[in-house]
């Protein structure tokens, strides 16, 4: 897990990555990864390290951002999905001032109408970063949109990198008539027709 500290007055929660595997739910059959499934937009980006660099699974590729702060990444959904978690690849040691410092995820429906859900200060951090994102009842959001704002980097950089971003959703068990969930043995042993 992450090493994580809140800060209640000012809502801003300081991570520091502490071998975190994004990969444990997703190999538990827990949670699936969605970024697939969006539409991703970035605030600028320099050419050659776009979108395409950022998804591509490998943590040497980056996306590399070329303009003023605050930079963004959109993340549109085509129907609403819940949303259980974000994971966010960052390496201090490679790349040091471009290093994000400052994030504020946020989320909604449009662009027009996202809400902070999170102001998470990254502490030099080399490895994965997962913000978990609930709603009131601490239950995973649900959303069409997600926002994730890079406010500042490390020693005032201008622009940043981001190695890789994750969106996981969790996996919903669908139970239906022609598929009941037993739970007693005798009930187990005549579920299914051979």
């Amino acid at each position: 897990m992450a090493a994580a500290r809140h800060d209640e007055a000012t809502n801003l929660k300081t991570v520091t990555p502490t071998g975190i595997d994004p990969y444990k739910g997703e190999k538990e059959g827990k949670l699936r990864e969605i970024g697939h499934i969006a539409v991703w937009h970035l605030s600028s980006c320099k050419p050659g390290f776009g979108v395409e660099q950022l998804r591509d699974g490998s943590l040497e590729t980056y996306w590399q951002s070329d303009g003023p702060q605050p930079h963004m990444v959109n993340i549109h959904f085509k129907g609403k999905q819940t949303i259980n978690d974000i994971c966010i690849y960052a390496d201090f040691k490679a790349d040091e001032s471009y290093t994000p410092n400052r994030i504020s995820i946020r989320a909604g429906n449009t662009v027009n109408e996202l809400t902070e859900l999170e102001l998470v200060e990254l502490n030099e951090p080399c490895g994965w970063v997962v913000i978990p994102l609930r709603d009131i009842d601490d239950k995973p959001i649900r959303t069409f949109m997600i926002q994730i704002a890079i406010l500042s980097n490390h020693q005032n950089g201008r622009d940043t990198h981001l190695r890789h971003i994750k969106i996981h959703s969790p996996v919903q068990e669908k139970l239906s008539a022609l598929n009941p969930a037993f739970t007693s043995l005798e009930m187990q042993m005549y579920s299914c027709i051979r």
